[in-house]
């Protein structure tokens, strides 16, 4: 039997912009989440995320269990904030390669001559 408490330090920090990262590396919470709900396995995530260790994977994984409902919410929220940037970008940017363009290009390689 263990006679003292067993504590763990939980290896997800928020960076600058408060996105939420695994141990010390650059990897977001997000992807580790995703991976899992996908059926990853801790050591598949891993091996998809090499700078990742095993023990920081599970722990991660282990936090999302017990606070599922608030990761969820800053999921939905980082998933609303990339739509958002996404709308805004593709406003700015538009897409030069439509759909019209596509069919004129395939009707041209189609016309002998």
């Amino acid at each position: 039997m263990i006679d003292t408490p067993v504590t763990e330090q939980i290896p997800i920090r928020a960076d600058e912009d408060g996105r939420l990262r695994v141990g010390a590396t650059r990897i977001l919470l997000d992807l580790v989440i995703y991976a899992f709900r996908l059926g990853s396995t801790p050591e598949t995530i891993t091996e998809q995320y090499p700078s990742l260790s095993l023990d920081d994977v599970y722990l991660a994984i282990g936090y999302y269990l017990r606070h599922r409902d608030e990761v969820d919410a800053y999921l939905r929220e980082q998933e609303s904030e990339a739509e958002a940037f996404r709308r805004e970008y593709e406003a700015g940017h538009p897409p030069t390669l439509t759909r019209d363009v596509l069919l004129a290009r395939l009707e041209s390689r189609r016309s002998p001559g």
